[in-house]
């Protein structure tokens, strides 16, 4: 945490400049100096931070030395923030000074300017404060940088020893099977790939990764397989390499070979030794513990291996980082180790507790033991070393001691479980080192939300974006690079685009970041907080989460509050907050109290300056925001979905001119959003936009034109208000949206206007993502076939009779079609066919749907046919249909009576009939339809319902 504390610092003191003249801050103190002598010392102790934090683990006084020090750097960032907000506040001023709604300056550097000199006295007051503070931070750092000397830190730049980290362990083949407990599966398999003919690829070399985290148990069923008798005959060869961290070619080649008596470390002399070793042999490689990326090296190994050995040969690489199978190129055929179930769990438990195998014993100790068990999580790691932790307690009191105990502070359960751990922590950059440790901040068993988790790093300043828009380390990277080492988990998907949206970590992960963060994050629940508040929440303490407060003031003491820089509610549904807490919460950067009960925030809130997080969504209560929100100048994410009590916003949200994102999605009673929005330059993500009506002083459509959105942008359209020409100024086309929804007020507006609406609203090209709403005209905009990365369509609650010509769309992937009442029937028109007869006359061939893999259609309770192509066969025609179809969904058709025969020559995987029961009958399994369809496509799948 520390690292990158500081490198993040060192970065926001590089970019400060100075320019003086005459003036009371020059004369009173030398802020330059001062700031300058500040880097070049944190420069100095920066050096020494990979061995620091490394020793803090194990060495108390080397931890509190580190503390001192996070301390100074979090003062520092705090003031930077002072003078930055005193920037931004000065820009504000100057644009409502001169009155030009588009005259923001976009901040690039903090810096003084002539303007100090002038202002008011109190502004001349807070930068003389901003300067003594600076002062005095640069002789505590001093006394700091002194007091590392007696610790004899290592420094990186000498290059002389790098840090002392954990024991990596050496692993070899051999295994004792009698205290093996699971991975059947895995195990069979593992050995059908290994014994397999058909596995072999290319020229004669498989690769078949196992990928796990720490103490998941990679290298036992590497053993296991390694130590079959069927794979001990099948290879000529069987060598087992211990790779572990650095990766060195020349040591590898030589373990292969054999040959490591030999002095020579010329690596072409080695790699020669090791081809002749195998040369027309088929062999089995493992090379356990892998942690480079560096293909260069991978390479080197590889080629000698593949060109040398016989056909069939394989090898077998355990790593924690999914980064390592897509480095060697291998992850079609991964392995990826999960957790193993309790059962088994206990078994290896039981194993270790009670090695003299005593049953009665063992039933003795049953419930206790299934308790204990449940904390390992399906690690086999923790089972095992809990299990030999109480191999000479026997009694229940000694058994429930554990059981009721913080069983991971434990030395003997620190020390093995969280050592594999480490070696994976350790391996981080300081960025994500940093991202790792503040999900200590949620409670066990939390769903993040990718989106969310990456805004909330954003908030403490540990990642630059979301995306790959802007220079630095990026949120996405961050979150993937998270899930490839396994510290993230049981992911959900977005079922159209495959990418993570959501994710939880394993427990015991969970309790390893919390070990490492037990001063600075902490979790407590009403009844903690109600009895030893004072005690818990000491002054180390940077991030508060607060649960279960019921139906009432959010009543903690204020009195230690101050250094707090995140305060998070969960399971809550607190009322009011005390204004006397808000005015303590001085370096708070992000509030989360999403899912209370709050009707207002205090006034107070507005004088929070570092705040830059606010996620009050979900409180349904929530009426209005103070004025005083818009004085949040470093603000950067307000979330507010689901207030559906809320009615407006603040007038002069236009103040909050480094907000970046704007969540307002369902907030029912808020019918427009204020004017001053359009004046927002550094927003990018807009969920939901509502444009039109009579008020001049709202939001309109137009407004959208200063905005640099990005991502993904809902645009509400209300009444008749909204016409072509102020719709043609939002200027759609130059926004980088891969996601855009236009909803139409049902009803509303004439065929004509929304035609002329919906063309004008022409998005960027690059668009991915499109859905439309309660449209009632009749023919598709003109900029729809332009879209060539447009993969995702969803049309709804229209009121057409016709389907557009989808099947023109060179690019779409998934289309769902949803309650358009007005279809009766589906003709060719949909395929992009101008009726019957056309596809016989077509050149060149023509391809409808080429890249279509899902299709849905919901509630068209109206619909009663689905024409086909008469007299088109697949194999005679010149048109192909849907050549990549695999899911269809028809919900709640309750009139269609067949589907059209194309459909079945396509390589449709599953079909999916819920509420339409004509459908069901039809293509009931066993039935004679049923038998034409599986004729044509033996792979197919009917299913009934969700």
């Amino acid at each position: 945490m520390a690292h990158a504390l500081i490198s993040g610092l060192l970065e926001r003191l590089a970019s400060t400049t100075y320019e003086y003249i005459e003036g009371e801050l020059k004369h009173v103190l030398n802020v330059k100096e001062d700031v300058e002598k500040f880097t070049a010392t944190l420069e100095v102790i920066q050096a020494v931070l990979e061995d620091a934090e490394q020793r803090q683990v194990t060495e108390a006084s080397v931890k509190i030395w580190l503390d001192k020090l996070k301390d100074i750097s979090y003062q520092m960032v705090d003031v930077l923030d002072e003078w930055n907000t005193d920037i931004l506040k000065q820009q504000v001023e100057k644009r409502e000074r001169e009155g030009d709604p588009n005259a923001l300056v976009t901040k690039k550097k903090v810096r003084f300017s002539r303007c100090f000199c002038f202002g008011k006295v109190s502004r001349v007051i807070l930068r003389r404060d901003i300067a003594l503070k600076i002062k005095d931070l640069n002789h505590k750092l001093t006394e700091i940088y002194e007091e590392r000397k007696k610790y004899q830190f290592l420094r990186k730049e000498l290059g002389i020893q790098q840090p002392q980290q954990p024991q990596r362990p050496q692993t070899a083949s051999f295994v004792d099977i009698s205290e093996i407990f699971g991975r059947e599966n895995e195990k069979k398999v593992l050995i059908t790939n290994l014994l397999s003919d058909s596995s072999a690829e290319g020229k004669g070399l498989l690769i078949i990764p196992i990928v796990g985290m720490g103490g998941m148990g990679k290298t036992t069923l590497t053993q296991l397989a390694y130590n079959d008798d069927n794979v001990k005959a099948h290879f000529e060869i069987r060598k087992w390499v211990c790779v572990s961290d650095p990766f060195d070619e020349i040591k590898i080649a030589k373990d292969i070979s054999g040959d490591c008596a030999t002095s020579s470390n010329q690596l072409d002399y080695v790699l020669q030794r090791m081809s002749e070793s195998i040369q027309g042999k088929r062999f089995l490689l493992v090379l356990d513990d892998v942690w480079t990326e560096n293909r260069q090296k991978w390479e080197l190994l590889k080629v000698p291996l593949m060109q040398n050995g016989a056909k069939g040969s394989i090898i077998l690489v355990t790593t924690r980082k999914i980064e390592v199978a897509n480095m060697i190129r291998a992850t079609p055929n991964m392995i990826n180790l999960e957790g193993l179930s309790d059962e088994y769990c206990l078994a290896i438990f039981n194993h270790m507790a009670f090695p003299d195998g005593d049953v009665d014993e063992s039933k003795a100790f049953e419930d206790i033991s299934k308790k204990i068990v449940k904390k390992c999580k399906g690690l086999p790691l923790a089972a095992k070393t809990l299990g030999s932790l109480m191999q000479n307690k026997r009694t229940k009191r000694e058994w429930k001691e554990v059981l009721n105990s913080k069983i991971w502070d434990l030395e003997k359960v620190e020390q093995e479980v969280f050592q594999p751990l480490l070696l994976s922590y350790y391996d981080l950059s300081p960025t994500i080192k940093c991202c790792l440790l503040y999900c200590a901040t949620f409670p066990k068993d939390y769903t993040f939300e990718r989106d969310r988790l990456i805004e909330l790093w954003m908030a403490q300043d540990y990642v630059i974006s979301k995306w790959n828009k802007q220079k630095g380390t990026t949120g996405d990277v961050v979150f993937d690079n998270l899930v490839a080492r396994s510290f993230l988990q049981d992911f959900q998907k977005d079922p159209d685009t495959g990418t993570i949206t959501w994710c939880k970590m394993h427990d015991i992960v969970h309790d390893f970041v919390q070990f490492l963060t037990k001063n600075e994050c902490l979790i407590m629940d009403h009844t903690e907080c109600a009895t030893s508040e004072s005690k818990l929440l000491g002054d180390k303490v940077r991030h508060l989460t607060l649960r279960y407060f019921l139906d009432g003031p959010l009543a903690i003491s204020s009195s230690n509050c101050q250094k707090l820089r995140t305060l998070t509610t969960f399971d809550s549904r607190i009322t009011t907050i005390d204004s006397n807490l808000i005015l303590q919460l001085k370096c708070l950067r992000t509030l989360n109290l999403s899912g209370n009960s709050i009707k207002e925030l205090p006034e107070e809130i507005g004088e929070l300056k570092h705040l830059r997080h606010i996620d009050l969504s979900y409180n349904s209560y929530l009426e209005k925001l103070p004025d005083t929100i818009c004085g949040l100048y470093n603000l950067s994410t307000l979330r507010l979905m689901m207030c559906s009590e809320l009615k407006k916003l603040p007038e002069n949200m236009g103040n909050l001119i480094n907000l970046k994102h704007l969540y307002v999605d369902w907030c029912e009673d808020l019918k427009s959003l204020p004017k001053g929005i359009g004046r927002l330059t550094s927003l990018r993500i807009l969920d939901a936009c509502r444009c039109g009506g009579d008020n001049d002083e709202a939001f309109q459509i137009g407004d959208l034109r200063n905005l640099n959105l990005e991502g993904s942008l809902e645009i509400q359209l209300v009444g008749d208000a909204t016409n072509k020409s102020e719709v043609e100024k939002a200027q759609l086309w130059d926004k980088k949206l891969f996601h855009l929804a236009v909803a139409f007020e049902w009803q509303t507006n004439s065929n004509s206007s929304s035609v002329e609406i919906l063309n004008a609203l022409r998005p960027h090209p690059d668009l991915d993502s499109f859905i439309i709403r309660c449209y009632n005209g009749t023919t598709w905009p003109n900029w729809m076939q332009s879209l060539h990365n447009l993969r995702f369509l969803n049309v709804a609650r229209g009121t057409q009779s016709e389907l557009w010509p989808l099947g023109k769309l060179e690019f779409l992937e998934t289309l769902s079609i949803w309650s358009m009442e007005g279809v009766r029937k589906v003709g060719v028109e949909f395929l992009g066919l101008e009726d019957q007869t056309s596809f016989r006359i077509r050149s060149p061939p023509l391809i409808f749907f080429p890249k279509l893999k899902r299709l849905c259609f919901d509630m068209m309770r109206n619909w009663e046919e689905w024409e086909g192509v008469e007299e088109w066969t697949k194999e005679d025609s010149e048109i192909t249909i849907m050549p990549c179809l695999s899911k269809l969904e028809m919900k709640w058709c309750p009139l269609l009576k067949a589907l059209p025969d194309f459909l079945f020559k396509t390589p449709l995987q599953t079909l999916r009939i819920t509420g339409s029961e004509r459908l069901l009958e039809r293509y009931e399994e066993g039935n004679g339809e049923w038998a034409k369809i599986s004729a044509t496509n033996p792979n197919i799948r009917i299913i009934r319902g969700w």
